[in-house]
């Protein structure tokens, strides 16, 4: 069953987006210890504070828009919490030339914030219905360098590879080796890691040269397991 997206919201955003923003800094502070992110970048924060989160949750969620909490969207899936929006886009360090990949478009709103900050984003969805509602919204709305595409994540968009950076918004046990082979030389990669029913921490891989990554624990996490046949294949090891 589809899911009505409210296109444009009437008066909520002023003072609501502003308590989110606050509820973003307070609970970056509250993280610090664990995330050594002291603050997000202006840069971040800026891209939070222009894109309207209500215009990308269902209408029945429409006066939950600007809490700092993830929010249903249909399908089983979710929008993420600003808050982990905010600190993964802070963690990719997104530069105006750069090209993104995300892994899970949802509704679109992760794909939104790197575009206001990048060159180009490209952005995989599993759910077909999903990623046909999602490019609907991102171009009414007015984003020319976003493009969608109804996929496996798993295996990335090796037609536009190398990315600078990878961003996936799906828990999966492993770190595709199909997204670390299309993340350019100094890109970085910021990705749940665990199991859907238990613990799962967001980790960030920067790919130092082609032959050597660096990876670090940021924060334990929760999010929707990555579904799709290339998931299977660690089944068959």
């Amino acid at each position: 069953m589809a899911t009505d997206i409210v296109a444009e919201p009437q008066s909520l955003e002023n003072e609501e987006l502003k308590n989110m923003v606050a509820a973003i800094e307070k609970t970056t502070r509250a993280t610090r210890f664990y995330t050594d992110v002291k603050t997000i970048s202006d840069d971040v924060m800026q891209a939070l504070s222009k894109v309207n989160r209500a215009q990308f949750v269902p209408a029945y969620a429409i006066e939950d828009a600007f809490e700092n909490h993830p929010l249903r969207i249909g399908y089983g899936q979710t929008i993420s919490q600003p808050f982990i929006v905010a600190l993964m886009t802070h963690l990719l360090d997104i530069q105006p030339d750069d090209r993104i990949l995300e892994i899970g478009t949802g509704s679109g709103y992760q794909a939104a914030i790197a575009a206001e900050l990048a060159s180009q984003v490209y952005t995989v969805e599993i759910i077909s219905e999903l990623a046909d509602l999602a490019d609907k919204r991102l171009k009414s709305i007015g984003y020319t360098n976003v493009l969608v595409k109804a996929g496996d994540g798993w295996y990335g968009w090796p037609e536009a590879a190398p990315f600078d950076g990878i961003l996936v918004t799906a828990v999966a046990p492993e770190i595709p080796p199909q997204l670390l082979s299309q993340l350019a030389v100094g890109g970085r990669l910021v990705m749940p890691v665990g199991h859907p029913r238990g613990s799962q921490e967001l980790v960030l891989i920067t790919r130092l040269s082609s032959s050597e990554i660096s990876s670090k624990d940021i924060l334990p996490v929760r999010f929707v397991p990555m579904t799709g046949e290339g998931i299977l294949t660690l089944r068959d090891r």
